[in-house]
Formats: C-alpha cells, sequence, structure tokens
C-alpha cells in the first residue's frame, strides 16, 4: 500500500521534508504539455525535478469551472505518465448527472478517455512501463 498526501503546490517540498520516507506527496494539477509560456501552470517535468512521484488530475472543480474536457484530462494524465508520474485520476458525476441517472455513462466516458490516451502512451513510450493510476471516484 502507498501513502499519498497532497498538499498545495508552494508547501509540496517542505511537507516532502518533514514526512517519513514511506509517505509521498502529490501535487494536485500539472500542466497537459512540455514547457511553453503557460504562466501559474505547473508541469510535469517540474514535479519529477522535484522527486513528486504523484500527481491527482480530473478533478471535478477543474472539470466544472475550467472546463477541462474529459480529452483534455485524458491527456494531462498521458503526459504525466510519460514524464514517470504517477496519477490518481478523478472521475466522478455531478449532482444533475446523478439525478438524472447518467452516473454509469459519464464515468465510463471519462475513463475511456484515459484509458485510450493511456494506453497510446504506453506503446509510444518505455517509460510507462511501470506506470500507475489510481481513479478516484
Amino acid at each position: 500500500m502507498e501513502v499519498v498526501v497532497s498538499p498545495p503546490f508552494v508547501f509540496l517540498t517542505s511537507v516532502k521534508s518533514e514526512l517519513r520516507p514511506e509517505i509521498q506527496v502529490a501535487a494536485q494539477n500539472c500542466w497537459v504539455k512540455k514547457g511553453g509560456a503557460f504562466t501559474g501552470e505547473v508541469s510535469a517535468e517540474m514535479l519529477a525535478n522535484l522527486g513528486v512521484p504523484w500527481v491527482i488530475l480530473g478533478h471535478s472543480g477543474r472539470r466544472a469551472l475550467l472546463n477541462e474536457t474529459n480529452e483534455f484530462v485524458g491527456d494531462k494524465v498521458a503526459y504525466a505518465l510519460s514524464q514517470g508520474l504517477k496519477v490518481i485520476a478523478c472521475v466522478g458525476e455531478t449532482l444533475e448527472q446523478r439525478e438524472a441517472g447518467t452516473t454509469m455513462e459519464v464515468v465510463a466516458a471519462q475513463t475511456k478517455a484515459i484509458a485510450g490516451n493511456y494506453f497510446k502512451t504506453k506503446l509510444a513510450s518505455t517509460v510507462c512501463q511501470k506506470s500507475k493510476i489510481l481513479f478516484y471516484l
């Protein structure tokens, strides 16, 4: 079993330095691709350079407030995995979707977008041979 905590980005290194070695840290998000002028975003490479092994992607808040689509989240997961990070992928329905009885369709579409990109990445990169995805519902 792996134990992971996820403080805000600015506290990742200080929290990591205070934890016992068997407890790992996760970033709460990362950008979808390498480099570029994406002010305020944190790249997978930055997280890897800090020794942060995990990242949480697909938060319901980012999906709802920032309009992150299933495909965008799938791209983020694939890129994070290609950079050697482990991913906690958040999937789930809104209250309206639950009340409409579409939970299974919503979660299936979210999972399919993530899995589809994962397998493309896995075929394209040997880095992903040891990758991990944990789905959080």
